[in-house]
């Protein structure tokens, strides 16, 4: 409980003694005036401030505004009656105040699962700088200095180790608890922890491009994107209190009017007493709080679990998401590719490997990486001009003055150079050396272990179809299709055609609903940006997933699409109960109040009570069962 929230109780708690000792000890009415009067300005003095404020800066109707009015009417109507009766006004917001507890410790529940995502933010970072170790920001720490990293401390920039290995602590940014084992070579990105061995790492990123910095931005932004639920609550609202300060000044002043006419005595007591009880169970309050802490609650949620999300609209989407696009290498398969042979060779299979490695090292995509691993040698990079990457077909290079060109189908066709079809399922590369056929080489992704449950657990939640592009060839594209019980499958795709594919299945009349994609974001972002959801998985690091998609998964588990799913569909469902709770009990106790079955403190209930609720009910959203 932080310091707000525990003055807030106390101030209940004075309030609430105060309030039983003037009902049992017996002084004079006038005192006892003063000590209510002292009682309602202690537990609501916040309130009245809110509303003074409120109609100074032009923004009267709100639920302040409402609450100051009732009270102090009744509050007056007391004086006026001579009754000494003041309890139902301190009472009113006395009560209010406890929802208003209810409230910040639910804001503030779901900030915390937020805020453990802010503490990835690094407070320093250790630069060797003229043989000493120096603490400096990380925002002053150029592309390509040695930093050092020490066992507890947080990686504060992008890059590649250089010497030593240890484990990371990933789990603010992917929510797993298992480490992460590094060593020379690898890459690793900021906000991870230092578990074990000491870290010197050459920086590849300034801090503001960072990973840790986007998804701070990310993180801060996502609050910033109301949904369609809420954009209506707060326009209801603006329209909503006018009218119901106008109706009940009319339910104070007309009846009374109208016996007046007929001889009849005005009543005016009565009918003031009903217009004060209608306006408090008018107060807006169970719909003006609930339904945005209901999706604040739901990112929140999504942030314990490793998943941002970048906005409340993206989970109302998610939640009308019917047919989900995927791209298949590094999302529903590992993209860590392995050599499976060497075909039609007409050189010795390390010679063609080692001019494929060599064409290739200047490259970072999967296929590239993993040739360069089957190499298993030190790439001698001087080897190597005139690099000319093809995008979705290959790569073409001058090795040690031959020209040797590495890709697909399309790149031969393109070269006008006869090549042997391979009857392998795998990635098919060949290899062209000075314009002549050397050989292939056949390369296989390995589907992730959960890329099957993944997509039966999204048929499960009523996601109708299923799609996979990919820019593999038709044989693999319909092997791990079937593999995975895919319903369609585009193959030979090359990246920019990917939007336009997502273009075609959003006119597509059989699809239904919102369409998401999926993708790793490295070269997706087209896509990502094009439908109505973008999800990026297992990116971590890249730029593109951070800029172009909707949701960011921190890992690269094909269980968190169905675990976002979830969580936007618990989200809308608890938005739906509180809105209808909300209108439902208001509706009835706002009949009831006229006809004078109830008083004042059942409207309390009415207001306070629908708001606790609809707050308790909200909190759920933080929470959501594994698959």
């Amino acid at each position: 409980m932080d310091k707000k929230q525990k003055i807030i109780l106390s101030r209940i708690i004075f309030s609430t003694l105060m309030v039983l000792g003037l009902n049992l000890i017996s002084i004079s009415p006038k005192i006892k005036m003063y000590l209510y009067m002292a009682v309602y300005l202690i537990i609501g003095y916040d309130v009245l401030i809110k509303a003074f404020k409120g109609i100074f800066n032009g923004k009267i109707f709100d639920e302040n505004f409402l609450m100051t009015i009732a009270t102090i009417g009744a509050f007056c109507l007391s004086i006026y009656e001579n009754s000494n009766e003041y309890n139902e006004s301190v009472a009113v917001m006395l009560f209010y105040q406890i929802g208003e507890l209810f409230q910040d410790y639910a804001v503030e529940k779901s900030r915390k699962n937020i805020s453990k995502l802010m503490d990835i933010r690094p407070d320093y970072a250790n630069m060797k700088k003229d043989g000493k170790i120096l603490k400096i920001s990380p925002y002053d720490i150029p592309v390509g200095s040695e930093i050092i990293v020490n066992p507890g401390e947080k990686i504060p920039i992008d890059g590649i180790i250089t010497e030593g290995n240890s484990s990371l602590n990933t789990s603010a940014l992917t929510g797993e608890s298992i480490p992460r084992e590094v060593k020379s070579g690898d890459e690793v990105i900021s906000g991870c922890i230092n578990i074990t061995g000491i870290l010197k790492i050459r920086t590849t990123k300034v801090f503001g491009d960072s990973t840790v910095s986007k998804i701070l931005k990310l993180v801060e932004e996502s609050d910033s994107r109301k949904s369609k639920s809420e954009n209506f609550i707060s326009k209801f609202a603006k329209i909503y209190t006018p009218i119901v300060c106008i109706t009940a000044l009319i339910i104070a002043i007309t009846p009374p009017l109208f016996n007046l006419v007929l001889s009849k005595m005005p009543n005016w007591n009565d009918w003031i007493y009903r217009a004060l009880t209608f306006l408090i169970i008018s107060c807006p309050c169970a719909l003006v709080v609930s339904v945005p802490l209901s999706f604040f609650a739901g990112i929140g949620g999504a942030g314990k679990n490793g998943i941002l999300i970048k906005g409340a609209n993206f989970i109302e989407l998610l939640s009308m998401t019917k047919t989900i696009v995927f791209d298949k290498t590094g999302t529903l398969t590992k993209g860590t590719f392995e050599l499976e042979g060497i075909h039609h060779n007409q050189l010795e299979n390390e010679i063609i490997l080692e001019y494929a490695a060599l064409a290739e090292s200047f490259s970072s995509h999967p296929i590239s990486k993993s040739i360069q691993k089957a190499y298993g040698k030190e790439i001698d990079i001087s080897r190597v001009t005139n690099v000319k990457e093809m995008s979705g077909h290959g790569v073409i290079s001058i090795v040690d003055g031959i020209k040797v060109a590495v890709g697909n189908n399309q790149l031969m066709e393109q070269m006008n150079i006869d090549y042997p079809k391979c009857h392998s399922s795998g990635t098919i590369l060949h290899i062209t050396l000075d314009g002549k056929y050397a050989g292939h080489i056949v390369i296989s992704d390995l589907e992730k272990s959960t890329s099957k449950e993944a997509i039966a657990e999204l048929k499960k939640m009523g996601i109708k179809k299923t799609i996979m592009l990919t820019g593999d060839s038709k044989k693999v594209a319909e092997k791990v299709s079937k593999n995975l019980l895919i319903d369609e499958f585009q193959a030979d795709m090359l990246p920019e055609n990917k939007a336009t594919e997502v273009e075609k299945i959003l006119n597509r009349n059989d699809c239904g609903g919102k369409i998401a994609f999926v993708g790793d974001g490295i070269n997706d972002a087209p896509a990502l940006s094009r439908a109505d959801v973008g999800i990026a998985m297992g990116a971590l690091g890249a730029d593109a997933a951070i800029e172009a998609a909707d949701v960011v998964l921190m890992d690269d588990n094909p269980m968190k699409i169905p675990k976002v799913i979830k969580i936007s569909k618990k989200c809308l469902s608890i938005v739906r109960q509180n809105i209808s709770l909300a209108i439902i009990v208001k509706f009835v106790c706002l009949i009831l109040s006229l006809s004078h079955v109830i008083d004042m403190w059942i409207a309390v209930f009415a207001d306070v009570g629908v708001t606790v609720i609809a707050i308790l009910n909200a909190i759920r959203a933080l929470y959501v069962k594994d698959l």
